[in-house]
């Protein structure tokens, strides 16, 4: 359960000693402002050397040109590693292969495996494409035969919307490690019991990949409450208190949200994890500030090549 506590001194050691590693999650940018927030953003949050940074991939696959492209950029204008975003949905398996292909001839080594939303939309039945990959599983295993990409998937703690139970649900995942996955990056949430029993089950089930916690900053309540309703993911009541009266304060938000993040990061390091993947939504300063509290510090030199990286 989450604390208002100081960090121990034993804890406070091991944050500043480089043994917790973050991964962040970008989206591509839809027209040139949001470009030059993006790349704002990478500046920002390079220096910190996660171990990688992925780019999403649009409902129904509808940024998949942006999210090539910038792709594509990270590997030549920095030195990040980025893992591409690649679903199953309106394509066919020689269209998907063909990403793909793209992907590994650009660079890109590191693929984030997904079904995918219906192409309708969240809420809609999916429909797998005629000819094309039917889930994240059968993505996984045409990936591994196209090259050796390292290959994430999603796992999600409280259940997929869609899954017709807990048991389905972690069927679905081993059949996605079962398949070539070699990590699970979960989707993110609030209760860190539920990320703990979702980890248990999954050892049970014999699932062994790294399976690593996804920390969402709440920028903004309102946004981020709606986020998880979609996604199926709950927002505790303290949560809720904690950001009541502050609608117009985005000040004191940031704040308010810079604290429960790095608490729940902190009692997560107590159950024994070490990588954290944030989705920025491309916002770098609230992030940055949660991986300075937790002991990140950029590397010697690093904020000089991210700069002339980014220029």
């Amino acid at each position: 359960m989450a604390t208002d506590r100081a960090p121990s001194e034993r804890k406070s050691r091991l944050l500043g000693s480089g043994e917790i590693n973050v991964s962040f999650e970008f989206f591509p940018p839809k027209n040139d402002k949001m470009e030059d927030a993006l790349w704002a953003c990478i500046k920002r949050l390079a220096p910190l050397q996660p171990s990688f940074v992925s780019v999403t991939y649009g409902a129904g696959g509808s940024t998949r040109e942006r999210t090539h492209k910038t792709v594509a950029d990270i590997v030549t204008a920095t030195q990040l590693k980025p893992a591409a975003h690649l679903t199953c949905v309106n394509a066919t398996r020689d269209e998907v292969d063909e990403v793909a292909h793209a992907y590994w001839a650009a660079g890109v080594r590191h693929i984030v495996a997904l079904r995918g939303d219906p192409a309708g939309g969240v809420g809609t039945q999916y429909e797998p494409h005629p000819g094309g990959y039917a889930n994240a599983a059968e993505l996984v295993a045409g990936l591994k035969k196209i090259g050796n990409f390292e290959i994430s998937v999603a796992g999600y703690p409280e259940k997929h919307p869609e899954s017709a139970s807990v048991e389905a649900d972690m069927d679905n995942l081993k059949a996605k490690v079962d398949a070539g996955a070699d990590r699970v990056i979960t989707q993110f949430g609030f209760d860190n019991a539920h990320y703990l029993r979702y980890l248990e089950r999954a050892r049970a089930a014999g699932i062994w990949v790294p399976i690593m916690p996804g920390i969402v900053p709440i920028h903004n309540y309102k946004q981020v409450a709606g986020f998880a309703t979609r996604a199926g993911a709950t927002v505790p009541s303290w949560i809720t208190r904690r950001f009541e009266g502050l609608e117009n304060d985005p000040a004191t938000s940031h704040l308010v949200a810079a604290a429960i993040a790095t608490e729940q990061v902190m009692d997560l390091v107590d159950e024994g994890m070490r990588h954290f993947h944030f989705y920025t939504l491309n916002r770098a300063d609230l992030v940055y500030a949660i991986c300075h509290l937790l002991g990140l510090r950029p590397a010697r030199g690093a904020v000089a090549a991210a700069a002339a990286a980014a220029a």
